[in-house]
Protein backbone atom coordinates (compact mmCIF):
# COMPACT_ATOMS: atom_id res chain seq x y z
CA UNK A 1 0.00 0.00 0.00
CA UNK A 2 0.74 3.53 -1.38
CA UNK A 3 -1.14 6.31 0.17
CA UNK A 4 -1.05 8.93 -2.46
CA UNK A 5 1.31 6.34 -3.95
CA UNK A 6 4.09 7.58 -1.69
CA UNK A 7 3.69 6.69 1.38
CA UNK A 8 3.76 3.24 2.59
CA UNK A 9 2.04 3.76 5.64
CA UNK A 10 4.95 3.40 7.95
CA UNK A 11 3.57 4.69 11.23
CA UNK A 12 0.16 4.61 10.81
CA UNK A 13 0.26 0.90 10.77
CA UNK A 14 2.23 0.50 13.65
CA UNK A 15 0.87 2.88 15.71
CA UNK A 16 -2.48 0.65 15.96
CA UNK A 17 -0.94 -2.27 16.87
CA UNK A 18 1.21 -0.81 19.67
CA UNK A 19 -2.26 1.02 21.17
CA UNK A 20 -3.12 -3.00 21.12
CA UNK A 21 -0.80 -3.83 23.16
CA UNK A 22 -0.80 -1.23 25.60
CA UNK A 23 -4.28 -1.85 26.31
CA UNK A 24 -3.92 -5.49 26.82
CA UNK A 25 -1.34 -4.42 29.07
CA UNK A 26 -3.05 -2.10 30.82
CA UNK A 27 -5.91 -4.36 31.21
CA UNK A 28 -3.51 -6.93 33.16
CA UNK A 29 -2.17 -4.26 35.45
CA UNK A 30 -5.80 -3.25 36.30
CA UNK A 31 -4.52 -0.02 35.89
CA UNK A 32 -7.63 3.15 36.09
CA UNK A 33 -5.36 5.05 33.43
CA UNK A 34 -3.60 5.36 30.20
CA UNK A 35 -1.13 8.24 28.91
CA UNK A 36 -0.20 8.91 25.20
CA UNK A 37 2.31 11.22 24.26
CA UNK A 38 0.37 13.17 21.04
CA UNK A 39 -0.49 16.59 20.22
CA UNK A 40 -3.45 17.51 19.49
CA UNK A 41 -2.58 18.26 15.70
CA UNK A 42 -2.20 14.88 13.86
CA UNK A 43 -3.18 11.42 13.28
CA UNK A 44 -1.90 9.56 16.35
CA UNK A 45 -4.11 11.04 18.88
CA UNK A 46 -6.82 9.28 17.24
CA UNK A 47 -5.11 6.16 16.86
CA UNK A 48 -4.68 5.56 20.09
CA UNK A 49 -7.61 7.37 21.37
CA UNK A 50 -9.85 5.03 19.25
CA UNK A 51 -8.02 1.67 20.46
CA UNK A 52 -8.16 2.17 23.70
CA UNK A 53 -12.12 3.36 23.82
CA UNK A 54 -13.10 0.03 22.09
CA UNK A 55 -10.33 -1.97 23.59
CA UNK A 56 -10.67 -0.93 27.46
CA UNK A 57 -13.54 1.82 27.79
CA UNK A 58 -12.80 1.88 31.86
CA UNK A 59 -9.69 3.37 31.58
CA UNK A 60 -9.61 6.94 31.78
CA UNK A 61 -7.10 8.61 28.64
CA UNK A 62 -4.85 11.22 29.99
CA UNK A 63 -3.29 13.38 27.32
CA UNK A 64 -0.75 16.01 28.83
CA UNK A 65 1.07 17.35 26.00
CA UNK A 66 -2.50 17.67 23.86
CA UNK A 67 -4.56 19.41 26.76
CA UNK A 68 -1.80 21.55 27.98
CA UNK A 69 -1.15 22.79 24.44
CA UNK A 70 2.72 22.12 24.79
CA UNK A 71 5.14 23.20 22.09
CA UNK A 72 7.80 21.52 21.27
CA UNK A 73 10.10 24.23 23.05
CA UNK A 74 8.51 24.05 26.63
CA UNK A 75 8.48 20.13 26.20
CA UNK A 76 12.36 20.73 25.91
CA UNK A 77 12.86 23.26 28.91
CA UNK A 78 10.69 21.03 31.11
CA UNK A 79 13.51 18.26 30.35
CA UNK A 80 16.45 20.50 30.77
CA UNK A 81 14.52 21.70 33.91
CA UNK A 82 14.58 17.84 35.04
CA UNK A 83 18.77 17.39 34.20
CA UNK A 84 17.71 15.29 31.05
CA UNK A 85 20.44 15.71 29.08
CA UNK A 86 20.63 14.90 24.73
CA UNK A 87 21.57 16.46 21.93
CA UNK A 88 19.28 19.21 21.53
CA UNK A 89 19.57 19.61 18.30
CA UNK A 90 18.27 16.61 16.97
CA UNK A 91 15.38 16.97 19.11
CA UNK A 92 14.29 19.96 16.64
CA UNK A 93 12.89 16.54 14.44
CA UNK A 94 9.80 14.06 15.50
CA UNK A 95 11.68 10.87 14.96
CA UNK A 96 9.18 7.75 14.36
CA UNK A 97 11.50 4.84 13.87
CA UNK A 98 9.54 1.44 13.08
CA UNK A 99 10.03 -1.84 11.22
CA UNK A 100 8.30 -0.71 8.53
CA UNK A 101 9.77 2.60 7.91
CA UNK A 102 10.63 6.19 10.02
CA UNK A 103 8.59 9.56 9.59
CA UNK A 104 10.47 12.53 10.33
CA UNK A 105 8.63 15.57 10.94
CA UNK A 106 10.23 19.48 11.32
CA UNK A 107 10.12 23.49 10.64
CA UNK A 108 10.88 22.44 7.04
CA UNK A 109 7.65 20.01 6.71
CA UNK A 110 5.44 22.68 8.22
CA UNK A 111 5.44 23.90 4.72
CA UNK A 112 5.52 22.97 0.94
CA UNK A 113 8.69 25.36 0.01
CA UNK A 114 10.87 23.50 1.83
CA UNK A 115 12.70 20.07 2.08
CA UNK A 116 14.40 17.96 4.80
CA UNK A 117 18.02 18.01 5.29
CA UNK A 118 20.13 15.26 5.14
CA UNK A 119 21.14 15.58 8.88
CA UNK A 120 17.53 15.02 9.75
CA UNK A 121 17.23 11.68 7.95
CA UNK A 122 18.19 9.00 11.15
CA UNK A 123 20.26 7.23 8.19
CA UNK A 124 23.13 8.28 6.19
CA UNK A 125 24.32 7.53 3.07
CA UNK A 126 27.32 5.28 3.19
CA UNK A 127 26.90 3.01 0.13
CA UNK A 128 27.78 4.51 -3.44
CA UNK A 129 28.55 1.27 -5.42
CA UNK A 130 25.55 -0.68 -6.81
CA UNK A 131 24.16 -4.21 -5.40
CA UNK A 132 22.13 -6.42 -6.52
CA UNK A 133 19.20 -8.03 -3.77
CA UNK A 134 17.47 -11.23 -4.93
CA UNK A 135 13.99 -10.94 -3.53
CA UNK A 136 11.66 -14.28 -3.20
CA UNK A 137 8.06 -13.69 -2.17
CA UNK A 138 5.29 -16.71 -1.53
CA UNK A 139 1.93 -15.68 -1.44
CA UNK A 140 2.40 -11.98 -1.35
CA UNK A 141 5.03 -12.32 1.46
CA UNK A 142 9.03 -11.68 1.24
CA UNK A 143 9.92 -15.25 1.59
CA UNK A 144 13.62 -14.63 1.07
CA UNK A 145 16.61 -12.59 0.75
CA UNK A 146 19.44 -13.44 -1.04
CA UNK A 147 18.47 -16.67 -1.13
CA UNK A 148 17.96 -16.67 2.84
CA UNK A 149 14.77 -18.13 4.05
CA UNK A 150 13.60 -16.66 7.47
CA UNK A 151 10.67 -14.97 9.19
CA UNK A 152 9.19 -12.02 7.27
CA UNK A 153 9.89 -10.01 9.86
CA UNK A 154 13.51 -10.68 9.81
CA UNK A 155 13.61 -10.53 5.98
CA UNK A 156 12.28 -6.97 6.24
CA UNK A 157 14.99 -6.03 9.31
CA UNK A 158 17.50 -7.67 6.96
CA UNK A 159 16.14 -6.12 3.64
CA UNK A 160 16.02 -2.37 5.85
CA UNK A 161 20.02 -2.64 7.08
CA UNK A 162 21.15 -3.49 3.18
CA UNK A 163 19.15 -0.83 1.71
CA UNK A 164 19.21 2.16 4.21
CA UNK A 165 22.77 2.49 3.84
CA UNK A 166 22.15 3.35 -0.16
CA UNK A 167 19.43 6.44 1.53
CA UNK A 168 16.61 5.27 -1.01
CA UNK A 169 13.18 5.07 0.35
CA UNK A 170 13.16 8.95 1.29
CA UNK A 171 10.28 11.24 0.29
CA UNK A 172 7.85 13.87 1.59
CA UNK A 173 4.29 13.44 1.80
CA UNK A 174 1.05 15.11 1.93
CA UNK A 175 -2.11 14.13 2.19
CA UNK A 176 -5.12 14.51 4.21
CA UNK A 177 -5.12 13.46 8.00
CA UNK A 178 -8.08 12.02 9.86
CA UNK A 179 -8.74 15.60 10.97
CA UNK A 180 -9.56 16.56 8.04
CA UNK A 181 -6.68 19.22 7.14
CA UNK A 182 -3.54 18.66 4.86
CA UNK A 183 -0.71 17.03 6.69
CA UNK A 184 2.95 16.89 5.89
CA UNK A 185 5.84 14.47 6.87
CA UNK A 186 9.31 13.28 5.31
CA UNK A 187 10.22 9.50 5.70
CA UNK A 188 12.47 6.96 4.80
CA UNK A 189 11.46 3.31 4.41
CA UNK A 190 14.17 1.68 1.96
CA UNK A 191 12.73 -1.80 2.73
CA UNK A 192 9.05 -1.21 2.56
CA UNK A 193 9.54 0.76 -0.96
CA UNK A 194 11.93 -2.54 -2.07
CA UNK A 195 9.04 -5.17 -1.27
CA UNK A 196 6.15 -2.93 -2.61
CA UNK A 197 8.04 -2.11 -5.81
CA UNK A 198 9.51 -5.46 -6.37
CA UNK A 199 5.70 -7.10 -5.94
CA UNK A 200 4.30 -4.67 -8.23
CA UNK A 201 6.70 -5.89 -10.86
CA UNK A 202 6.17 -9.08 -10.20
CA UNK A 203 2.29 -8.82 -10.54
CA UNK A 204 2.97 -7.21 -13.71
CA UNK A 205 4.36 -10.32 -15.37
CA UNK A 206 1.68 -12.67 -13.49
CA UNK A 207 -1.65 -11.36 -12.96
CA UNK A 208 -4.19 -10.33 -15.58
CA UNK A 209 -5.08 -6.32 -15.71
CA UNK A 210 -8.22 -7.05 -14.24
CA UNK A 211 -6.47 -8.61 -11.59
CA UNK A 212 -4.28 -5.71 -11.02
CA UNK A 213 -6.93 -3.40 -11.34
CA UNK A 214 -8.74 -5.41 -8.55
CA UNK A 215 -6.26 -5.15 -6.43
CA UNK A 216 -5.34 -1.15 -6.50
CA UNK A 217 -9.08 -0.95 -5.37
CA UNK A 218 -8.76 -3.28 -2.76
CA UNK A 219 -5.28 -2.21 -1.46
CA UNK A 220 -6.54 1.73 -1.69
CA UNK A 221 -9.72 0.76 -0.07
CA UNK A 222 -7.82 -0.98 2.81
CA UNK A 223 -4.50 1.37 3.20
CA UNK A 224 -7.76 4.27 3.71
CA UNK A 225 -9.41 1.96 6.49
CA UNK A 226 -6.04 1.32 7.98
CA UNK A 227 -4.46 5.41 7.71
CA UNK A 228 -7.54 6.17 9.53
CA UNK A 229 -8.01 3.98 12.66
CA UNK A 230 -10.47 2.18 11.54
CA UNK A 231 -8.64 -0.96 11.94
CA UNK A 232 -11.02 -2.96 14.22
CA UNK A 233 -14.02 -1.82 12.07
CA UNK A 234 -16.12 -5.05 11.56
Amino acid sequence: ILKNNTYPLSVSSERFFQAILIAEFAKNLKVKAISHGSTGAGNDQVRFDLAFQILCPDKIIVTPIRDMKLSRKEEVFFLKSKGVKISWKKAKYSINKGIWGTSIGGEETLKSSTSLPEKAYPTKLSEYYKKIIELKFKKGELFSVNNIKDLQINNIIKLEKISSKFAIGRDLHVGDTILGIKGRVGFEASAALLIIKAHKLLEKHILTKWQIYCKEQLSTWYGNLLHEAQYLDP
